[in-house]
């Protein structure tokens, strides 16, 4: 009985670890099991969220009165357009100014004038095409190099900021539109008052929705496009500011060239 009683004692602290590790396995493989199961409902959750918010704005935009609020909407994709062909080119136009004028004077010191208009017919930008008309009228004195970069100056000028008239355009009529919708709203739920002959919530609800939906969606856009035009004059001013720094380096260089060349 003795030795009958110590084995089963053995065998039972021989089955706990066992026990031990299937439950801590099972605990292992339900712990990524709930992580799944927590994860799945906030995707489900999110997917919903879009959705909803998609129908809604279709909603909106129905009952605003598809003709105006697609001609308030095409006035933003028109606007955004121009805007981002706007940043585009002025990002393009961007020149690396101080490696410009060193290549130049460089070219100035071993080549002469030829080289120097070399490196600007080779280099991207409104500063490098200011700086090739001026050197090109060298022959014609320092006094006409300087009337050329300024007369240039102010062609480039007018490049930067073309296109920006009809972005201004836009951010004009997008509330503009916004307000007819207004107007001819009001209008539909006075209609709708004469026709019922009584003044109630239902009868003037859906022409009253109809104005302040249009006007919210074009106060939208005005806002949009505004704040790309600021950006987009901000860009306009930084290269200005670069273009009339530069040109004044560039006299100086000229006027250093051809008093070296006078001697």
């Amino acid at each position: 009985m003795l030795t009958f009683g110590s084995a089963a004692v053995m065998a039972q602290d021989a089955a706990a670890p066992a026990a031990e590790a299937a439950v801590e396995q099972v605990d292992e493989n339900a712990a990524p099991a709930e992580a799944e199961a927590v994860e799945a409902p906030a995707e489900e959750a999110s997917e919903s969220a879009v959705v909803a918010l998609h129908k809604a704005v279709k909603t909106k935009f129905i009952e605003g009165g598809a003709f105006f609020m697609a001609l308030t909407l095409i006035t933003l994709i028109l606007g955004l357009g121009f805007c981002i062909e706007r940043i585009i080119y002025l990002s393009l136009s961007k020149t690396n100014t101080k490696a410009l004028l060193a290549r130049i004077e460089e070219a100035l010191k071993h080549g002469g004038i030829e080289e120097a208009l070399d490196v600007c017919r080779n280099t991207r930008g409104p500063v490098a095409a200011i700086f090739y008309q001026g050197l090109s009228r060298y022959h014609e004195g320092v006094d006409v190099v300087e009337k050329t970069v300024a007369s240039y100056g102010a062609v480039q000028l007018g490049l930067l900021e073309k296109n920006l008239s009809w972005i201004t355009l836009f951010i004009a009529i997008a509330p503009s539109l916004g307000f007819l919708g207004t107007i001819i709203g009001m209008i539909a739920a006075f209609d709708k008052i004469q026709q019922v002959g009584d003044i109630s919530a239902t009868v003037v609800a859906g022409g009253i929705k109809v104005a302040l939906l249009t006007t919210l969606l074009g106060l939208i856009i005005a806002i949009i496009l505004q704040l790309f035009y600021n950006f987009i004059l901000y860009l306009v001013e930084d290269l200005v500011n670069e273009m009339e720094d530069s040109s004044i380096s560039l006299l100086d260089l000229v006027v250093e060239y051809d008093a070296a060349q006078k001697k």
